[in-house]
């Protein structure tokens, strides 16, 4: 075998065994599990600035890349803390392969702010709920919710639109979903409900977390989302 041969052969074998942890990873990432960093307080005190979870991508459906056939394993629940798309583009990565491969990349190296991002809230609206806002508290069919993870942190401002609300009726394969730092989080208030078929996965656990200016937070490694 000349140099020549063999140079090309050792290429052509690193190449195939990028492609494949390539698609390894992408597969992972659609199907199985997905890490997902937390960049802002819509979420506290239940979720930090800094926290990165693992979120199930097979909690709620068996879903196979670039087509939008999915096995329905089953349905969110109230107090589910969830990732699911969110813009007009979302429908389009499950059955468009470039942009599907585009956005997945992206995720690699600087974001395409194109691509629909994504978000975590908790379900708080069900299909067939009566969801009502009054003074900030949530009534679901005309009781009101339970809520011992909220956050209040604006107790001296003033009521606003967004506190008084509905009630509304959650259309079928859509959710209410709200963030638990109620006064400083734009979601289902603002922007309506989810679609079933935008949500990603299902939080379940923080692998790391990183406080700006003061480094790791061990206590939170390994900690349960819920």
């Amino acid at each position: 075998m000349t140099r020549k041969k063999s140079l090309a052969k050792i290429f052509a074998e690193y190449a195939k065994a990028l492609f494949l942890a390539l698609f390894l990873a992408l597969f992972i990432r659609s199907c199985v599990v997905q890490a997902f960093k937390i960049p802002s307080g819509s979420m506290l005190d239940t979720l930090l600035i800094g926290d990165h979870l693992l979120v199930t991508k097979f909690a709620y459906d068996l879903k196979v890349p670039l087509t939008d056939w999915a096995l329905s394993l089953s349905d969110p629940e109230r107090g589910d803390i969830i990732v699911f798309l969110y813009g007009q583009d979302a429908p389009a990565l499950t059955t468009d392969p470039s942009r599907w491969l585009e956005c997945s990349l992206s995720m690699l190296g600087e974001q395409d702010e194109s691509c629909p991002k994504d978000f975590i809230k908790r379900v708080v609206g069900l299909p067939g709920d009566q969801v009502e806002v009054r003074d900030k508290r949530i009534y679901i069919n005309e009781d009101m919710l339970d809520e011992p993870y909220v956050q209040f942190r604006d107790p001296h401002r003033q009521i606003r639109p967004r506190d008084n609300l509905g009630p509304l009726l959650v259309p079928d394969d859509k959710y209410f979903v709200l963030g638990d730092n109620r006064d400083e989080s734009l979601d289902s208030r603002f922007w309506g409900f989810v679609d079933r078929d935008r949500i990603k996965g299902r939080a379940w656990r923080i692998y790391w977390s990183w406080e700006q200016g003061n480094g790791p937070r061990w206590q939170r490694i390994g900690r349960a989302v819920e």
